[in-house]
């Protein structure tokens, strides 16, 4: 097959234009072996894009775990400040004088909006108080002074979390207060 760089003859004008046309049109046209991806090729993207789908999950689950326990710490801090302020409250007479007054263990729920019928993944909270004398030594005003301490544990996963919070009750203190 001529590709007709040389002049066509007299006579054959015809049959030369459309053999150029015909060799245009094939040198356009990409070659076989040239017009798909190879099997490398095609592994290797499905790799990549692999490594991608599991980066995106781990990222996800990873994210997900997160708002998890920041949810946990904020109810739990929650249920540890509803505690404080309870104890804020009692004078002297209650926190001393008065044995079981304070209750020394109890129970919240996470979900506390329904508890009567929580959701599946509802779990509860430990608590315990514990009325100590306040650890100081040498002051005059140690018998005066109670330290409570407030901690609080749950489940989480294959864990168990803590927090706790320490506070001070003293027997000349907020309740003989004027305003």
């Amino acid at each position: 097959m001529r590709l007709c760089r040389e002049p066509a003859r007299p006579g054959f004008d015809v049959f030369a234009a459309r053999s150029v046309a015909r060799g245009q049109r094939e040198a356009s046209r990409p070659n076989v072996y040239e017009s798909a991806f190879t099997l490398v090729e095609v592994m290797v993207g499905v790799g990549v894009m692999g490594i991608m789908m599991v980066s995106l999950y781990a990222g996800f689950a990873f994210g997900f775990n997160q708002i998890r326990l920041a949810r946990e710490n904020v109810r739990a801090i929650q249920v540890l400040e509803e505690r404080m302020e309870v104890v804020r409250l009692l004078n002297w007479n209650q926190v001393i004088n008065l044995p079981g007054y304070i209750p020394t263990s109890f129970q919240a729920p996470f979900y506390a909006d329904n508890p009567t019928n929580p959701p599946s993944n509802n779990f509860y909270y430990t608590g315990s108080v514990q009325v100590v004398s306040a650890p100081l030594t040498g002051e005059t005003y140690s018998n005066d002074l109670r330290m409570i301490q407030i901690q609080l544990t749950w489940p989480s996963g294959q864990l168990v979390r803590t927090r706790q919070m320490t506070t001070f009750v003293a027997q000349y203190g907020m309740q003989k207060y004027v305003y």
